[in-house]
């Protein structure tokens, strides 16, 4: 399996996850250090990629196939934000972050399929967000995250008659380096600054990125099987 984003959040409890029930893992991340430490960790193995570069996605794929001998599952954790009201966000806040979820996420999923598609076998699950309902500051992000859930129900379509399922998972608020960074910028505490996110889900709790890597475990198993196109939120509960 391949995991974009893989170093360090969500993808490397997804990569610890797989390699915990046997899967050959291959962790790709901007940060090379980051994924070998993970790879290492897992009996994995790690591939620096900027998820923006094709070349270097398309490079990370064939090092999965190598690796397995068939690429099974794709997962596309690889996200980064640049948060600020409207008014404020530069081109290069919205380039940036448009490029990498949802140019990434393409070159991913484009690079994924073929081998997919000849094996006509395969799992993919793109990581959304509940921003993509909207979320103050995060126009970028919203919009990138939104996109994510169109173009899963879109590789559904196509890749369904090859035995192909595609889902999306949309994580609520998750304990992360992403959200020790917004705590960051607005300058609260991360502790009290969980604490109020706390009290705004149902399950008075923030996620952990292993209630998100058991979500995509599920889908991208046989229980799982005659379930593709779907978003799947994982946020304690609706929004209050």
């Amino acid at each position: 399996m391949l995991v974009t984003g893989g170093a360090r959040g969500i993808g490397a409890a997804t990569a610890k996850r797989f390699a915990s029930e046997g899967a050959a893992v291959v962790v790709a991340d901007f940060d090379e250090g980051a994924a070998q430490e993970t790879a290492a960790e897992i009996g994995g193995q790690a591939v620096r990629c900027d998820v923006t570069r094709r070349e270097d996605v398309e490079a990370a794929v064939e090092t999965a196939v190598s690796r397995g001998g068939s690429l099974d599952v794709l997962v596309t954790c690889a996200g980064i934000i640049r948060d600020n009201l409207l008014f404020k966000m530069t081109d290069d806040d919205w380039d940036a972050v448009i490029d990498t979820h949802l140019k990434g996420t393409f070159f991913a999923v484009r690079a994924a399929q073929k081998q997919m598609v000849e094996q006509k076998s395969g799992k993919i699950v793109l990581i959304s967000s509940t921003s993509a309902l909207g979320n103050r500051g995060q126009t970028n992000y919203s919009a990138a995250k939104a996109g994510l859930q169109g173009m899963t129900k879109t590789l559904a379509i196509e890749l369904g008659p090859y035995n192909v399922n595609v889902n999306c998972v949309a994580p609520g608020f998750i304990a992360t380096a992403m959200t020790q960074q917004t705590a960051d910028r607005i300058g609260v505490p991360f502790e009290q600054f969980m604490q109020a996110a706390a009290e705004q889900v149902p399950l008075r709790r923030v996620g952990q990125p292993e209630d998100v890597a058991g979500t995509i475990a599920y889908l991208c198993s046989d229980d799982a099987a005659y379930v593709s196109g779907q978003v799947v939120y994982v946020a304690g509960g609706p929004r209050t």
